[in-house]
């Protein structure tokens, strides 16, 4: 079985802060925040509080299956970013996900935001940003709050239970209890 590495929310927060101090000490003044979605979306939410930044989000598929292990395979990309941001505001992007599992995600998110028409030439200085990396990435993130000894599967308090959870489930619990 694989090692499986609960996250709860108080270590969560603690992950961003320490993210925001690593970005913050570096120099680096993010104009916009983009995340990888789904699971750089409450991460972003909470560093735009603390930058005080407009964030976008860039929707990207690597996971595929039935169960809450899925593998990763085939990369694919939502046609837009979903943004308030102007174009301008894309000078300096910090590109955030959750997590850095073999780097392939974030390594094809930047290429693909490099040739993205509305922003591309916008781009001046692109820095990258994951909570955890897993020992195998094989990519090496701007700034990293958590660096993994081992490759565990990461469960994340907003993910558990709910992953494995489905509608009909949620009606019986909430039928018992009335």
């Amino acid at each position: 079985m694989e090692e499986k590495l609960y996250i709860g929310w108080d270590e969560y927060t603690k992950i961003i802060e320490k993210l925001c101090i690593q970005i913050d000490k570096s120099g680096y003044q993010p104009t916009v925040l983009i995340g990888i979605m789904r699971g750089a979306g409450l991460a972003i939410d909470l560093m735009s509080r603390i930058f005080k930044l407009k964030t976008a989000y860039v929707t990207v598929s690597s996971y595929h299956g039935a169960k809450i292990q899925d593998q990763q395979g085939d990369i694919t990309f939502a046609r837009h970013i979903s943004t308030i941001a102007e174009k301008n505001d894309f000078n300096r992007p910090l590109l955030v996900d959750d997590l850095s599992d073999t780097g392939l995600t974030m390594n094809k998110t930047i290429e693909w935001l490099k040739r993205y028409d509305p922003i591309k030439d916008y781009i001046k200085d692109i820095k990258t940003a994951c909570l955890w990396k897993k020992k195998k990435s094989t990519f090496n993130p701007d700034f990293c709050a958590v660096h993994l000894k081992s490759n565990p599967w990461l469960l994340q308090c907003f993910e558990s239970p709910w992953e494995e959870l489905t509608i009909e489930d949620l009606k019986k619990k909430h039928k018992k209890k009335g």
